[in-house]
């Protein structure tokens, strides 16, 4: 094991971001449940003040900035950035946000109403990267990652501490990756409070960098797809000190799931929950009606980590038109319980 975050942190960063970022509701969902033949419950991340759990890890991180700092920068696809700029605009700092062009005009408008400062850079999250480490190089802003920061993780990571709080006896979590910060710090907070817990990393079947550099064994760049799960895109940096050890001694195991699954689980949500999602949101869902979670043998949670969704891209899945994603056509389907 070459990291070292202790859940001590997890628990400090849940006394920090205390009446900011803090306990959101856990549903039972019916519907899922008669599914997965055990109790399914959702964490409704989707209802921070920002619309995504993000906002846990940026305010941690912030927190712990030295009093001089005139301004953070970061790379995002979306919800990192609009929770740094949140803790930043809170703490009278300036907040530079890079994101490829792949990221939604939607995400784009929620980061700067917040008061950061968008920058596009590239067509990938590498891209974004490589020009937020150059901010903080060479014009003195504070670079926060979004999954490589042991603030960030620990902020994260309090999702896991109250989810178990709320259920006790859930057998597994099914944790949306990307970068790998969220899964990281909820598999860490819920293996130190139950150790025989599974963590199950899901991500969509194309572009998943944790999963590619899990099997590579090292950090590896992939190439970006335009995804309805377009949080979960983007490199986790090929010099990454946290996540990727982490995720890589912790997690249970990754799934992917394809994009028709993405959109049937967008679908179910919004139907028979009436929950507004983005697709980076129901992988875990997607996975279980899929039938790819075998696995599951007892209650079982996963996070509905935002609902920073293109409400015009969303309509057209849930009314069963068909979506362009990039040059790829998905086909629409009607919704049918």
């Amino acid at each position: 094991m070459d990291w070292s975050l202790p859940l001590a942190d997890i628990l400090a960063a849940r006394r920090t971001i205390a009446g900011v970022a803090d306990d959101t509701p856990q549903l039972l969902s019916p519907f899922l449940s008669d599914i997965a033949g055990h109790s399914f419950w959702l964490k409704l991340e989707s209802l921070q003040p920002i619309g995504a759990f993000k906002l846990r890890g940026a305010v941690n991180a912030v927190s712990h900035l030295p009093k001089e700092v005139n301004g953070v920068t970061c790379c995002s696809t979306g919800n990192h950035g609009r929770g740094v700029a949140f803790a930043a605009q809170r703490a009278g700092i300036e907040a530079v946000i890079c994101m490829s062009s792949l990221v939604p005009e939607t995400k784009r408008e929620g980061i700067r109403a917040l008061g950061g400062t968008v920058r596009i850079i590239g067509q990938s999250q590498d891209d974004a990267q490589r020009e937020s480490e150059r901010l903080a190089r060479e014009e003195g802003l504070v670079e926060i990652s979004p999954f490589d920061n042991p603030h960030v993780i620990a902020g994260q990571g309090t999702i896991g501490v109250e989810m178990l709080e709320a259920t006790p006896d859930l057998t597994s979590l099914l944790v949306p990756l990307s970068g790998g910060g969220l899964a990281a710090g909820v598999a860490l907070a819920a293996k130190a409070i139950n150790p025989c817990i599974q963590v199950i990393g899901l991500s969509m079947d194309r572009g998943a960098a944790m999963h590619a550099s899990l099997q590579s064994g090292h950090p590896v760049e992939v190439t970006e797809y335009v995804s309805l799960a377009d949080s979960l895109g983007g490199g986790i940096g090929l010099n990454n000190q946290l996540s990727f050890p982490m995720c890589r001694d912790l997690l249970d195991g990754i799934v992917l799931v394809t994009e028709e699954e993405i959109r049937d689980a967008m679908q179910a949500l919004y139907f028979e929950e009436r929950l507004v999602a983005e697709g980076a949101c129901v992988v875990g869902i997607a996975a279980l009606l899929a039938g790819k979670l075998p696995q599951i043998s007892g209650p079982v949670g996963t996070i509905i980590t935002g609902r920073n969704v293109d409400m015009t891209q969303f309509t057209r899945v849930v009314s069963g038109q068909d979506v362009m994603l990039g040059d790829v056509t998905l086909e629409g389907r009607r919704y049918a319980a």
